[in-house]
């Protein structure tokens, strides 16, 4: 089972350049609004994505999605522990409790396919 991170803990992280964050929401959401240096990967392409976008297995990662009732996030983190990423963690309250706490976020135009 994935480990949890609080939104305290995660904002020191970012704060320290310690975690890789990973955005587990479709990406017209991740370009909307993001928590600082957010990747978007969602559970679709982890498989083909993460090794060239989360090349070092033994980084700190956390992932994240919309709230606690989101299962996006969970299903990111269980399929990079599946692929021996060796320190996952989740955000379970996601991006809604970090804009709720006034925290800072991000936003990025989507990209062109």
């Amino acid at each position: 089972m994935t480990a949890l991170i609080s939104r305290e803990e995660l904002a020191a992280a970012i704060t320290a350049g310690r975690v890789t964050v990973v955005d587990a929401l479709p990406e017209a959401y991740w370009a909307q609004q993001h928590l600082p240096g957010a990747l978007n990967l969602v559970q679709d392409d982890v498989d083909r994505v993460a090794p060239a976008l989360l090349p070092d297995r033994d980084a700190t990662v956390v992932t994240y999605c919309s709230n606690a009732a989101c299962p996006n996030s969970h299903a990111v983190a269980a399929r990079l522990e599946a692929l021996g990423y060796t320190d996952v963690r989740r955000y379970r309250e996601g991006i809604q409790d970090w804009v709720e706490a006034g925290l800072p976020v991000e936003s990025a135009p989507l990209a062109a396919h």
